[in-house]
Formats: C-alpha cells, sequence, structure tokens
C-alpha cells in the first residue's frame, strides 16, 4: 500500500475513535421529542459539514494562531484536550451516558442543535481538535484534511442509521455496555494523548 494512503487511512481511523460515533447514536436515536428520519438526515448533514468547517479551518491554521497570537504549544493543547476527552470517556463509563440534555434543548430549532452540541463539541470536540492540529504538523495538512472528511463522513453514515442502530442494541441490550467500552477506549487514547503532550514538553 502506498505509503501517504496508509498515512491517510490510519489517521481517519484514529478520528473515528476520538469522533466517536456512538455518542451520535444514542444522542439522535434516544432524543425527545422523536426525531424522523428526514430530521435526522437534517441533523447529520448540517452537523457534519459545520463540523469539517472548523476542523479543516483549525487544522489549516491552527498551530500559526495557537503559537504566534496565543503562545501556545501543541503539547499543552493535546494535553488539555485528553483531559477534557477523559472526562468525557470517564461519565460514560460511570453513568453509561455521553451526553447532559435538559428540557430547553428540545425548545431549540434544528440549526442550533446541528451547531450545538452536534457539530461542537460533540464532532468538533477538544481531542480531536488536539489531533488535528497535530496530525497537521507531523504529516502535512492535506493529508490530514483528507483523514477528517473520510471519518466525518463514516460519522455521518452511522448517525444516519442511529434508529435503526439503536433498535438493534436495544433488542441485544448492548446499548449500556457498548456506551461503557466505547467510554474505556476513549480514556484510554485520552490518556494517550496527554502521555504523548508529557513526553513532547519534557523534550
Amino acid at each position: 500500500m502506498n505509503e501517504s494512503l496508509k498515512i491517510i487511512i490510519e489517521n481517519a481511523l484514529y478520528f473515528i475513535a476520538l469522533l466517536n460515533p456512538a455518542s451520535k447514536v444514542m444522542f439522535l436515536a434516544t432524543y425527545e421529542p422523536k426525531l424522523t428520519k428526514k430530521q435526522i438526515f437534517e441533523l447529520s448533514w448540517k452537523s457534519s459539514a459545520a463540523a469539517l468547517l472548523i476542523l479543516i479551518t483549525l487544522a489549516t491554521f491552527g498551530e500559526i494562531v495557537l503559537s504566534k497570537i496565543f503562545r501556545v504549544e501543541l503539547y499543552s493543547l493535546k494535553i488539555t484536550g485528553g483531559i477534557v476527552l477523559f472526562m468525557i470517556g470517564m461519565v460514560a463509563i460511570r453513568e453509561g451516558r455521553f451526553v447532559n440534555r435538559n428540557e430547553d434543548q428540545e425548545r431549540i430549532n434544528f440549526t442550533d442543535l446541528s451547531l450545538i452540541p452536534l457539530a461542537t463539541p460533540l464532532i468538533a470536540g477538544p481531542g480531536i481538535i488536539a489531533a488535528g492540529i497535530s496530525g497537521a504538523a507531523q504529516y502535512g495538512t492535506l493529508s490530514v484534511i483528507l483523514s477528517l472528511g473520510l471519518g466525518i463522513f463514516v460519522n455521518f453514515v452511522v448517525m444516519m442509521f442511529s434508529i435503526g442502530i439503536n433498535h438493534i442494541l436495544e433488542k441485544l441490550h448492548l446499548i449500556g455496555p457498548l456506551i461503557r467500552l466505547t467510554g474505556l477506549i476513549i480514556s484510554g487514547v485520552a490518556a494517550q494523548m496527554v502521555i504523548t503532550g508529557i513526553k513532547e514538553s519534557l523534550r
């Protein structure tokens, strides 16, 4: 396999783990009032497009903005993003859910909902933002943009089938265990991100 293609696929798989499609399935499938397929499609493509635009912009200009304007090093962003991501993973492990919703969220329109909380922070969260910026510095901006696009597309497809996936998981009684398992993986990825950031700071 071509080395560039291999890097793109490996980074895409890493981004998919950070994107955590299971959390979007749970959010869309359990949202009240119940969403129709048309509404899920609208939310899915709007949130995916907005998140991809945010991530591409940050991957392209994030390092310049951080280092030149805010004087923040990439390893600091990795450590901070890892800590936030770790907290999300721990909530999933302890409580069996990714998102805390309140009644106010039921009254906002779909455009608002697709941007917050779907596009950010559920899709373009701190973990993938940190990974996108640091990845662009390591592998090149174009490579990371292609990986992000592939990861977002896979996440979009999973979101589109969230109702069907949720029904299957409910019948098999796998929702709780799957959320906790995903939370464990997220926590592991987050811990590795923090460790990598600490190593880079020591160097």
